[in-house]
């Protein structure tokens, strides 16, 4: 993409090359790579606490398999005040915005880039920015891909169990227990020591532990299930949600219940099984194909664009269902699958559209669960 000099407002400073444009908006700091199309939506990340578009994504876009998808949708990645590689420590003066106050930054993003409508792809932190954004803003957001969202604020009892860690805990420790749960961390060594890694040597800390206060001082999403015959007008997400997690991440809990508070009619969650706390991370292929389908559903990206995603999707595999008493359905094509509708609300409160993934290494199958 290429803008002219004279198109950039006051407040932005680009950085122009081959591939991208680069540029600061106030202190959020945006890269947008590819090339607008008419009637095409563009994907719009934001990263977690710790975290920078690179650390959260770079594995998922440079996946071969993402290649189709971003052939045909730009993408524009946010980062969060500092929180890119090489930041300067943001002055003693500066007050790190809140995180109302950075989904309020993105509509003045998207206008300077001529952007008018955006699928986001964000995880934790990143997810509830965009949640918000698309509470406040549904006219620009046709979907959204949240993974590890929590759409609740810190409780008394995480405040405090969070100034107690911070006192005994040092920053990449606190960061890495938000990212990652308990068993990935005790097992998975090369991958805890390349972000623990990344956040000693590439980020801003001060910066970093700013992002992290913000974050933990968010309010609830304050978002509603709507019931039939309930309110009409419950506060919730318009648009198509994709909501994805790993089993043995520590956000599994907060995702379920946001699953339960949202429109059941456009919302799926992925609940990825053997899979930690960054699925984008550490199953890419399978987030791919469940952003293609996902894209797909609302109405763009032909199947018959998509030539190298669909000839190397699995060419069988079976869906099942459990959760509780849950009922079971099944559909030998991943091709195939569709998340149905039911009104009813469930009494455990969880939408109907709960899916999870298992591979299977020694058949190449592929299990999900749904009620």
């Amino acid at each position: 993409m290429v803008l002219e000099e004279n198109e950039c407002d006051s407040v932005f400073d680009l950085q122009i090359t081959e591939d991208h444009v680069e540029t600061h908006y106030g202190n959020v700091h945006c890269i947008m790579t590819g090339t607008l199309k008419a009637n095409l939506p563009v994907i719009l990340t934001f990263h977690d606490v710790g975290l920078n578009h690179k650390s959260s994504f770079e594995t998922l876009f440079n996946h071969e398999d993402m290649r189709e998808i971003i052939r045909h949708l730009p993408v524009c990645h946010v980062e969060a005040p500092g929180q890119h590689e090489g930041a300067k420590t943001l002055h003693n003066d500066y007050s790190y915005p809140s995180m109302d106050q950075l989904s309020e930054a993105l509509p003045a993003v998207l206008k300077h880039f001529g952007l008018s409508r955006v699928i986001g792809l964000g995880v934790g932190a990143g997810a509830y920015i965009l949640a918000k954004f698309a509470l406040n803003h549904p006219d620009m957001v046709d979907g959204l891909v949240l993974i590890n969202i929590n759409p609740s604020a810190e409780g008394l009892m995480d405040s405090v169990a969070s100034k107690i860690t911070g006192w005994t805990h040092t920053l990449p420790d606190t960061v890495i227990t938000h990212l990652f749960g308990k068993d990935e961390i005790e097992t998975n060594h090369d991958l805890i020591a390349t972000y623990r890694h990344n956040i000693t040597t590439t980020m801003n800390q001060s910066n970093v532990t700013q992002f992290l206060q913000s974050y933990s001082k968010r309010n609830a999403l304050e978002v509603e299930r709507p019931v039939p015959g309930g309110n009409i007008n419950a506060r919730t997400l318009k648009c198509s949600t994709l909501l994805v997690v790993g089993d043995n991440s520590p956000a599994v809990e907060a995702v379920v219940d946001c699953n339960s508070k949202l429109d059941p009619t456009k919302t799926t969650l992925l609940k990825m099984a053997d899979c930690g706390g960054l699925p984008q991370v550490d199953q890419p292929a399978k987030v791919i194909e469940a952003l293609k389908y996902f894209i797909q559903g609302m109405g763009y990206l032909s199947s018959a664009s998509m030539t190298r995603l669909r000839s190397r999707t699995a060419s069988s595999s079976s869906i099942s269902s459990s959760d509780g008493s849950r009922s079971r359905a099944h559909t030998n094509e991943l091709q195939c699958v569709r998340t149905h509708s039911h009104s009813t609300e469930e009494k455990r409160g969880r939408s109907h559209t709960d899916v999870s993934m298992e591979c299977n290494s020694s058949n190449n199958h592929i299990s999900s669960k749904s009620t």
